[in-house]
């Protein structure tokens, strides 16, 4: 028996929808402080996975001590502490890996629509744009540092919630098919 996945609106959806929409407007009206948020929680996930890796690499028994998951490990904590005490440099580090991923993704556009003709405009437009915003972002670093992750957690939020309030999230169908 197969499940089908649809995408169905429900009330619940509705009601979420609306509470993304809300508190991803909350986030891009303090996109300095999301920042600083996110970039503390992901440097305390990183202390987390980290001392669960290194711990899984010697509780290992059967297989032996992995020595490549204890040095990923380590270097994870290490990340994780470097950037919760001082979260500001994570931002700076997370604001230009963001502003040359834009670049990249442009400059991958621009070559795949030499490839693609069918979608020739459109990927030379998104191109241009992934490469300018890349540029802005990489060109003006102290602006971007503060704010960039902020404002960009903020409208995939506003995203998020805008697609589940119209139209709604994937669920198993009502109705299964058989092979």
């Amino acid at each position: 028996m197969t499940t089908v996945m649809e995408r169905r609106r429900t009330g619940w959806d509705v009601v979420l929808g609306i509470l993304l929409l809300l508190a991803g407007l909350v986030v891009l009206a303090n996109a300095v402080v999301a920042t600083f948020l996110s970039v503390l929680l992901l440097g305390w996930f990183a202390i987390g996975a980290g001392l669960v890796t290194l711990v899984g690499a010697f509780v290992r028994r059967e297989s032996g001590v992995s020595w490549s998951a204890a040095l990923g490990g380590a270097v994870l904590i290490v990340l994780g502490v470097i950037v919760v005490r001082d979260p500001f440099a994570g931002a700076a580090g997370l604001t230009l890996l963001a502003g040359a991923l834009f670049l990249a993704v442009g400059l991958t556009r621009l070559f795949a629509a030499s490839q693609m003709p069918s979608a020739r405009v459109v990927l030379v437009i998104s191109g241009i744009l992934s490469i300018l915003l890349g540029l802005v972002v990489l060109f003006n670093l102290s602006i971007a540092v503060p704010s960039l992750l902020g404002l960009l957690l903020g409208i995939q939020i506003v995203i998020e919630g805008a697609t589940i309030l119209v139209a709604g999230r994937m669920r198993p169908s009502p109705v299964t098919t058989t092979p």
